[in-house]
């Protein structure tokens, strides 16, 4: 069979992977990923830590694992996760979440947003409206459930929407807006009149609003304000999140998403049949992580921000142009005077070059706007403190 049938192929094509010839190229990640590997370079390229979260969450997970808490758990998660997520929710956000009834676990907030989109997308007709760049999921999932994506776009020093720009994209096609915030890749944190005019648009229109709010506890300046806290907004938003960028845990994929008992309904009915379920003993492992003191959640954001002014004073001294984030993960910095106008191509050399793997933002943009970003490159900074000063020392000496 020379050529494949299937939802693969749009798939493939939405996340840009696809090839004229069909042949499908590995993601950025795993190729800049391999180089690491490869060259011995420091990986700040992907978003894991390379340190282990707080210890009582591990030691729980251990305990877990001790009393046999290694069967599927209910289909919408273990009852004392989903009741430290509806606590967390009041805690810090005011929001009443039922733990019945509108909120289930996912397995990380990937499967929980494709999920919703599989669950929510009617046909070809319906729209996704995202801001660009954008998490690389985010196209992949729209293509597969069938949609059309549609950008808004962020653009360099500040990252913010044009809010003009917005309400022409946003019309009684859409089917969903999608709001990334703390963003991914450009560490932007929207200011609440880009949240408000989102939750205006959506009642407007009669549009879904789901947020991915990962880095939530991650925002260094402004406080993180989910969309669902707005007036209006709450009966339209799902709400993402996940346990692996707040505890230092990526690799347990544990997420969750809450929400109206109707769309909650309608996204458990397609995530049963993706995982069913997922990390037993890691569920209730998050749930005591989610009722950790304030302390934990605050020293989680001052260290980050301390640790995004180191890799930034190195990028700094090799002759970036710093986009100071304001929340997350990531750095982003313009290489164009320092022989990077096409960030791809610099992001290859740059193993060999200086000993470090970053990633260029053209890989979270549409072909059609690449060139818009063609210089702009992400950095993490998540890792250790010694680690981002040996990558800011290679980095500052080798331009």
């Amino acid at each position: 069979m020379s050529v494949i049938p299937g939802a693969w192929r749009r798939t493939a094509a939405g996340a840009g992977l696809l090839a004229p010839d069909g042949t499908v190229a590995p993601t950025i990640f795993a190729e800049m990923s391999a180089a690491a590997a490869r060259t011995g370079a420091i990986n700040l390229g992907q978003g894991f830590p390379d340190e282990d979260g707080p210890a009582e969450v591990l030691d729980a997970a251990r305990d877990a694992i001790s009393r046999g808490v290694n069967q599927y758990p209910p289909g919408r998660g273990n009852p004392d996760l989903l009741a430290a997520i509806s606590e967390h929710q009041r805690r810090f956000y005011g929001l009443e979440v039922d733990p019945s009834t509108e909120v289930i676990v996912t397995a990380g907030a990937t499967e929980a947003l494709t999920a919703t989109l599989l669950a929510l997308i009617e046909g070809p007709d319906d729209e996704v409206v995202v801001f660009e760049p954008y998490y690389d999921s985010y196209a992949a999932a729209v293509a597969l459930a069938g949609a059309r994506l549609r950008t808004v776009p962020l653009r360099a020093p500040d990252f913010q929407p044009d809010l003009e720009q917005l309400a022409d994209v946003v019309s009684d096609r859409t089917r969903i807006i999608l709001v990334n915030d703390p963003h991914n890749p450009t560490g932007a944190v929207f200011g609440r009149e880009v949240l408000s005019e989102v939750v205006r648009l959506a009642d407007l229109h009669d549009a879904i609003i789901v947020t991915d709010e990962v880095y939530e506890h991650l925002a260094f300046e402004i406080p993180h304000t989910p969309v669902a806290t707005l007036p209006g907004a709450a009966e339209r938003t799902l709400t993402i999140s996940s346990a692996g960028k707040t505890f230092s845990a990526t690799g347990w994929k544990i997420g969750w998403v809450h929400g109206p008992a109707d769309l909650i309904t309608a996204v458990l009915t397609v995530k049963q049949y993706l995982t069913y379920v997922n990390g037993s003993p890691f569920q209730p492992a998050i749930a005591v992580g989610l009722r950790l003191g304030d302390a934990f959640f605050a020293d989680a954001a001052s260290t980050l921000a301390r640790k995004h002014e180191i890799l930034g004073a190195g990028l700094r001294a090799a002759g970036f142009t710093v986009h100071p984030p304001q929340g997350g993960y990531f750095t982003v910095a313009d290489a164009s005077a320092i022989g990077g106008a096409d960030a791809a191509e610099f992001c290859r050399a740059l193993p060999e070059r200086a000993g470090v793997v970053a990633i260029p933002l053209t890989a979270f943009v549409s072909q059609s706007r690449r060139r818009e970003y063609a210089g702009l490159v992400r950095f993490a900074a998540c890792k250790r403190v010694e680690i981002l000063e040996d990558a800011a020392t290679r980095l500052a000496t080798s331009f």
